[in-house]
């Protein structure tokens, strides 16, 4: 029997891939070459430019970050609603998620409010997760959504297909972040009053010339959480989205040199893969925990 016979199923794929690999980088230098040159006109940060597709009353604009948002929105509320009427005893791979989800949700607010507090603010935190969530995960899929860059089909110029996310635009992530900040703000004035609030930032033992010194910066650490969730959420899917997007052929047409483009693809699905698995539910998961830590460290003394 012959080596390649005696093989496993999964290492002659890989040697398989490995061999179109090769095979095409040497096709790509053969056909193209490997001198490039300077794509002065390709920007790659155009393709999350926010371009009206429709106005629909006055100043309220249609665009992908509207339909994204919409289509995160209805999953959530699906899921929810699915959740809420649903349940069987007998639960599928759907089920189990949501279970799953909610479990975890259920032990981000009890484990940082007291009881009653953590039933009030559950559904709070629970949807802000699962929002999200839905919200980066299907930035992972390519959707003609990019009317900026349009390919001609049939004499039509339809929209290029793109990953993209909602809350790659640092407006999203903001909103979420000062409703949040809103949220904590006002729990901490309503459990303590304004005054024991603003007592209750400073850290205990803290008196004299170091009160003068501790309470603005716990003051201005306060807003800096409004800036922490916002550039946290925002940054790392931006990041994420255009490494991809480097990685999987941007660069290749920003250096005119189109052996690069398969040179780096296995690098863009590995971050692709690293960011669609991993990266979509931590930060997902970091937002809404921190949700969580900051309304119930509001009505309790440092």
């Amino acid at each position: 029997m012959s080596r390649i016979a005696r093989m496993s199923k999964t290492r002659k794929v890989l040697y398989g891939i490995l061999l179109v690999y090769v095979l095409g980088l040497v096709v790509f230098g053969v056909a193209f070459g490997v001198h490039g040159h300077k794509n002065e006109s390709f920007n790659v940060i155009d393709a999350y430019h926010l371009v009206t597709w429709f106005k629909i009353v006055g100043p309220i604009e249609f665009n992908k970050g509207v339909l994204y948002l919409l289509i995160a929105a209805a999953l959530t509320v699906g899921t929810i609603t699915w959740a809420a009427y649903r349940m069987e005893s007998r639960p599928g791979r759907l089920q189990t998620a949501v279970e799953w989800a909610y479990d975890l949700t259920t032990r981000m607010t009890r484990e940082n409010m007291d009881e009653q507090m953590a039933l009030r603010w559950f559904p709070v935190v629970a949807t802000l997760f699962l929002f999200i969530l839905f919200t980066n995960l299907i930035g992972y899929i390519p959707l003609p959504v990019d009317t900026v860059d349009t390919f001609n089909l049939f004499g039509l110029h339809v929209p290029a297909f793109q990953i993209y996310a909602a809350d790659t635009n640092v407006a999203v992530p903001l909103l979420l972040a000062l409703g949040v900040f809103i949220a904590y703000n006002f729990e901490g004035i309503r459990h303590q009053g304004p005054i024991g609030y603003l007592k209750s930032l400073i850290p205990q033992g803290v008196r004299g010339a170091m009160l003068a010194l501790i309470f603005p910066l716990e003051i201005v650490s306060n807003f800096l959480r409004l800036l922490s969730l916002t550039i946290r959420l925002w940054a790392n899917l931006l990041a994420g989205h255009l490494l991809i997007d480097f990685m999987s052929g941007a660069l290749a047409v920003l250096l005119g040199l189109q052996i690069l483009g398969w040179f780096t693809l296995p690098i863009g699905v590995l971050i692709y893969m690293f960011e669609a698995v991993l990266i979509a539910g931590l930060q997902a998961f970091i937002f809404a925990i921190l949700a969580a830590i900051y309304l119930g460290g509001a009505v309790t003394r440092h």
